[in-house]
């Protein structure tokens, strides 16, 4: 099991956009890959998992990965998170 904590830095927070493209991106990944915030953990492939979290700009998040590949997914995903998903906002 890999881990990391992040912030959540977008303006309008984790919307249909960056779920897609977060849900997308632990797609290509063969580890378990989850997103927790406070007590909901949802699968980080499940574009409706991530968008039901509703999380806001400056939520606290953990990725956690399990699998041959979990350190390179968390990493991976970290950094669409340090990008902002690609938005520049």
């Amino acid at each position: 099991m890999f881990e990391e904590t992040l912030t959540l830095q977008n303006k309008l927070g984790l919307h249909a956009r960056p779920s897609a493209r977060l849900a997308k991106t632990a797609s290509l990944f063969r580890s378990t890959i989850t997103i927790t915030h406070e007590k909901h953990t949802v699968d980080a492939k499940s574009i409706l998992g991530l968008m039901t979290m509703a999380l806001p700009c400056g939520s606290v998040v953990k990725i956690a990965a399990d699998g041959p590949d979990e350190k390179d997914a968390v990493q991976t995903i970290a950094d669409l998170f340090r990008d902002r998903f690609g938005e520049d906002e």
